[in-house]
């Protein structure tokens, strides 16, 4: 029997404590060692800690990093690449002092690299091994007490003593580095500031010495200032292939005679920024094949491309909207992926290519969530300003027990994603649903600047943030508030990092939002100055101009210089250890709101980064933002949150 109750009172089975069991477990880098499969468990029940996983031969699914061991690491501060494994040795980055550590099947962890001259002052990325698994290519980034910025290099660590040689230095930054199994070849990708890779990047190939770790005779072969080329592999073939946005797309090529030639035009992006190391989006298969991974709205492919005739034989449909760390199996008759859908959370697994059957290897969730609390994507398309055109992801609310009353439009929230050269997707977040089977409707917006819609789209962000992205969630609204969909007056702002700048400045330069939740935004983009890491230092030389010649728009897009035109209540969230936005942005947001007088909510998190990884704060937070939105909106949530989850101030 379905109750007739007010849009935002729903009483809905997914509750906060579900966010941690699965969606919030991230699963990555998925990677084959002889018969073995092994894979990368975030955990935030275990205080965000990463796990090595192992799948034997005989299907056996084993953790292997024993606590308090956590395998990741703080290059460019987002991580990855923090794990490989060769003969049943794993070797990975310890995110407590990040250090190597070698773990043979399943021993104790043992540290191969020396300790730093202090804390984490030595970190290392991207890990990968030679084929003769004598040496470990990886990133390395040193910090100095002095204090000025950290040095990147590639380097090689002798698996056996831990001996470390530099084979490329001298640039800001370094990329996958990868040796070839067939012949003497390296490659990697290299950039200078104020360049983000995703902006122009160079392709380096050269000759290394398997024995001894040295490199001769390397050159640059593809890219610079304005091409972006992410994933360079070799393939069995010993030709090298990489996926470049030369076309406008991210697409995958070779190097052939000199040249890099396309392998599949396609108006599809087979790559994504990196901000983290060691995503892959292709892998190579036997017979000069390779297999692509493409998402989709509800489905996905698993693309077969010929190498060499340069024919797509098949393309698989799987029922995964979301794909990544596409590998091959160890039968090299399969595909390995992450796939996520609106229906399913993130989860291992295996695509069998000859009868396109797939199955699941490990699924983290064990939460069961009946399709009638689910609420379905929908694409949509909507006009904003300078003539341009957005992309967002509408959810309708959805809860099979509850209907609303014939004359109220549900409130809406809208979500605009970190970066900001980032990218929403459709596979089953928990976090949204919340929110839906709540009675709420949820606009996800791919603004101008996010990545998966090609590079004129990617780059439309460029001297235009904190303009284009605001401008883009406040036409999402419109756009549903004009096709009679939402209520005018209840339409919510909610991001994080980049998405909570966009917010912070939706609420300060518009009067169109009734609340706002701003977890580790931005308020004064003078941090970046020089108060941000190395990676991001120059991020906004792109984004809003080079400074100090650009300081008027410096000054002109921080809120925090506008702060009599804020009028709208807000809830903020803040990682109190975060190194990117450090929690300084939080506090100046919270002076000028106290000093205005107008309700808002502020919870400081210990031991929190950037980003929620301990399961108490993820759901702290979201009741929280619940209870805020409840008391500001005026409705009352069915959940039984305890009153001091949060304290919402000046609100009479």
């Amino acid at each position: 029997m379905t109750t007739t109750a007010p849009y935002g009172s729903w009483k809905s089975p997914i509750t906060a404590e579900m966010l941690i069991s699965g969606g919030k477990r991230r699963l990555n880098e998925i990677k084959v060692d002889g018969s073995d499969i092994y894979w990368l468990d975030a955990r935030p029940a275990e205080a965000g800690r990463i796990v090595i996983m192992r799948r034997s031969a005989d299907g056996l699914i084993e953790d292997l990093t024993p606590a308090p061991f956590n395998a990741r690491n703080a290059v460019h501060e987002y991580g990855g690449g923090s794990y490989t494994a060769h003969n049943r040795t794993v070797y990975f980055a310890n995110w407590e002092d990040q250090r190597i550590y070698s773990q043979i099947d399943g021993g104790k962890p043992r540290p191969l690299t020396a300790e730093p001259p202090f804390a984490r002052s030595i970190r290392y990325a991207d890990l990968t091994i030679t084929p003769n698994g004598k040496y470990l290519l990886c990133v390395r980034e040193t910090h100095h007490q002095d204090g000025t910025e950290a040095t990147n290099e590639i380097a090689a660590i002798d698996t056996a003593t831990g001996e470390q040689k530099t084979i490329a230095s001298g640039r800001d930054f370094y990329c996958a580095p990868r040796a070839c199994s067939t012949h003497d070849g390296i490659a990697w990708t290299e950039w200078d500031h104020p360049n983000m890779p995703w902006d122009g990047n160079t392709l380096v190939s050269g000759s290394f010495n398997h024995d001894d770790a040295t490199v001769s005779t390397t050159a640059p072969i593809v890219g610079e200032n304005d091409e972006s080329i992410v994933q360079p592999t070799w393939g069995p073939n010993g030709l090298l292939h990489f996926v470049t946005d030369r076309s406008g797309w991210w697409n995958i090529h070779a190097w052939l005679d000199g040249e890099p030639v396309n392998l599949r035009h396609e108006d599809t992006d087979h790559g994504r920024p990196d901000w983290q190391f060691a995503f892959t989006s292709y892998a190579h298969l036997p017979d000069h094949r390779i297999a692509l991974g493409k998402g989709g709205l509800r489905d996905g492919q698993i693309q077969i491309l010929d190498t060499e005739s340069h024919h797509l034989p098949h393309s698989i449909s799987v029922h995964y909207s979301e794909i990544g760390s596409v590998t091959v199996g160890p039968d090299a008759t399969s595909i390995l992926f992450v796939g996520a859908s609106p229906t399913a959370e993130p989860a291992i697994l295996s695509l069998d290519i000859e009868t396109e059957r797939c199955t699941t290897i490990y699924a983290p969730s064990d939460v069961s969530i009946d399709r009638g609390y689910l609420s379905s994507p929908h694409h949509i398309v909507f006009p904003t300003t300078d003539n341009g055109q957005a992309h967002a992801f509408y959810y309708e609310p959805t809860n099979k027990d509850f209907a609303a009353p014939d004359d109220e439009l549900p409130p809406l929230v809208t979500i605009c994603h970190g970066g900001p050269t980032s990218a929403s997707g459709t596979g089953l977040d928990l976090s949204t649903h919340y929110w839906t089977s709540r009675g709420f409707a949820v606009v996800d917006v791919n603004y101008r600047g996010s990545s998966g819609y090609g590079k004129e789209y990617r780059d439309a962000l460029k001297g235009k943030w904190g303009i284009y992205d605001t401008d883009d969630c406040i036409a999402a609204a419109q756009h549903l508030i004009d096709e009679g969909l939402v209520d005018k007056d209840r339409v919510i702002i909610r991001g994080g990092s980049a998405g909570g700048y966009t917010t912070i400045n939706a609420l300060t330069f518009h009067d169109f939002f009734a609340a706002g939740a701003a977890l580790y935004g931005i308020a004064d983009l003078m941090v970046f100055i020089g108060d941000t890491h190395k990676f991001e230092s120059r991020y906004l030389d792109s984004l809003v101009g080079p400074y100090p010649q650009e300081a008027q728009r410096y000054h002109d897009r921080s809120a925090i210089n506008f702060m009599d035109q804020l009028a709208t209540p807000m809830i903020i969230l803040q990682g109190l250890e975060d190194e990117i936005v450090p929690p300084s942005q939080a506090e100046i947001m919270v002076n000028a709101l106290e000093s205005k007088g107008l309700p808002y909510a502020y919870i400081g998190f210990p031991g929190e980064q950037h980003g929620f990884r301990q399961a108490a704060n993820i759901i702290r937070a979201q009741q929280a933002e619940l209870l805020f939105y409840g008391k500001v909106l005026g409705f009352e949530p069915a959940d039984s949150i305890p009153e001091d989850t949060v304290e919402v101030k000046n609100l009479d």
